[in-house]
């Protein structure tokens, strides 16, 4: 009689809800470069930050329903490929960039490779990077620097080649500092599920009101001001740093 363990069959099927939410988030990305085609940016960018909105609630509801899987990690990945990286680049390029020629479908592809090169750097670490940083400019916020940046425009009348040069320094710029090395707060460690004091959550909701005063712009300087954070931190270490051994060489 054999007496060998019977091999294990590998479980069928992915766990749908939180593939819904990432599908979601994937046909928002597409709907972005669809509505710019048609040159509605207002759309097109409203679809990114929609497709931001979903990317965060997928993971959190695979952590709090236990239905994380490496199907779901890799499919989150494809789909921040589109709506983080080509859907802005694409997006960019149709307002204002394609105006400039090669150089405008340079500063794009810029954005959309340093994203597929973020991407594959943030799998290949997620499991010895420290969670309360990321290394780059987080793809989801690139995304929104681009996006609020064309909402801007199409809000106020705008055209985008009449800022082409501008906004390719933005794609472009958003595009390097997601391959850089710079420190970012990841906010990860925040806990909103626990107690909050209360002063916090007046800021919350004082914060929110300041949103909705003008919502492209606040979301673009909040966009670019984390952008910022990471030089500027990073700065403001070495300057530290080498104010701490001139005082122990003296």
């Amino acid at each position: 009689m054999d007496n060998a363990p019977a091999t294990r069959k590998r479980p069928r099927g992915i766990y749908l809800l939180p593939n819904l939410f990432t599908t979601a988030a994937l046909f928002a990305g597409f709907y972005a470069v669809l509505a710019a085609t048609q040159d509605r940016f207002e759309a097109a960018a409203l679809a990114i930050f929609a497709a931001q909105a979903l990317d965060g609630i997928d993971g959190r509801v695979a952590r709090i329903t236990q239905t994380q899987s490496d199907f779901g990690a890799e499919y989150d990945s494809l789909s921040d490929m589109v709506a983080f990286g080509v859907a802005p680049a694409l997006v960019a390029y149709h307002w204002a960039l394609g105006g400039l020629g090669k150089v405008g479908w340079l500063a794009a592809f810029v954005f959309t490779a340093a994203a597929a090169l973020r991407l594959a750097r943030f799998n290949t670490q997620v499991r010895i990077a420290d969670k309360r940083y990321f290394q780059g400019l987080a793809s989801p916020a690139a995304a929104a620097i681009i996006a609020s940046g064309v909402w801007i425009g199409a809000d106020t009348g705008i055209a985008g080649a009449d800022v082409a040069w501008i906004a390719a320094f933005l794609t472009a710029g958003a595009g390097l500092l997601m391959v850089s090395n710079f420190r970012y707060l990841s906010f990860k460690q925040l806990n909103f599920q626990g107690r909050v004091p209360f002063l916090l959550a007046v800021a919350m909701m004082l914060g929110f009101a300041v949103i909705f005063i003008n919502p492209p712009l606040m979301l673009f300087l909040m966009a670019t001001t984390y952008a910022v954070s990471g030089p500027a931190w990073t700065l403001l270490r070495v300057r530290k740093s080498r104010s701490r051994h001139r005082r122990e060489r003296r």
